[in-house]
């Protein structure tokens, strides 16, 4: 029997992806480079280490840049466009039904802690979780499912009654890897991902209630 729901963060609760994607481009652009969206797709969920974006620009000129400075103007331009970002469809509706369920709430995500406690409060989100892991809690990104099994330790579960909630191919690969079920609600940038490891696939989580996956997942 479930006794755990567990969100990824961006691209699953809210499509943090596209400020991130759009702040690098417009960098890209300053220095007359092209930041390849396709390429883009296909780095999405693996977590900064996975990719120095920084390093490749550095690599297309030729040259050193002042990180610091393209840093913290990246830094804003990205907490810019997040202002414009909403909670995605369904979000707090599964948040709210996993409660009236009993199920303790699970946050794994490949970003950092700041970045993702920055943002759940500026969505209001921020309160309600029983356990929220990052890469800083355990040093690897997703698809490495470190980060899932600190959530099941962190909420007490065995992994096989836990639901991953992934938007991304690396995060499915993360969660089965920990022996999560998992529920694949890809985003507008992962649309084109490899899900098919994933448990079930629904373009939404308004698409469906948290009761009616059960009943497809534990007929």
């Amino acid at each position: 029997m479930l006794a755990a729901l567990v969100f990824d963060f961006d691209g699953l609760i809210v499509d943090s992806e596209i400020p991130v994607y759009r702040a690098w481009a417009e960098l890209y652009g300053e220095h007359g480079e092209e930041l390849e969206l396709e390429f883009w797709k296909g780095i999405i969920g693996h977590g900064s280490n996975y990719h120095d974006t920084h390093a490749e620009l550095e690599r297309r000129l030729g040259r050193r840049l002042d990180r610091d400075r393209i840093a913290e103007a990246r830094r804003l331009r990205v907490e810019e466009l997040m202002t414009q970002m909403p909670v995605l469809e369904g979000v707090l509706e599964w948040r709210s039904e996993a409660r009236s369920r009993g199920l303790r709430l699970g946050l794994a995500s490949s970003s950092t802690r700041l970045w993702v406690t920055t943002n759940l409060r500026r969505l209001g989100l921020e309160e309600g979780w029983d356990c929220v892991r990052c890469r800083d809690d355990v040093g690897r990104g997703k698809p490495d499912p470190a980060v899932y099994l600190a959530v099941a330790a962190g909420l007490g579960i065995e992994p096989a009654r836990g639901l991953a909630l992934e938007d991304s191919e690396s995060g499915v690969a993360a969660a089965k890897a920990a022996g999560f079920r998992c529920l694949a609600v890809p985003s507008s940038l992962t649309r084109e991902h490899d899900l098919s490891a994933a448990d079930l696939r629904l373009d939404s989580l308004a698409e469906r209630s948290l009761g009616e996956v059960l009943e497809l997942l534990e007929p």
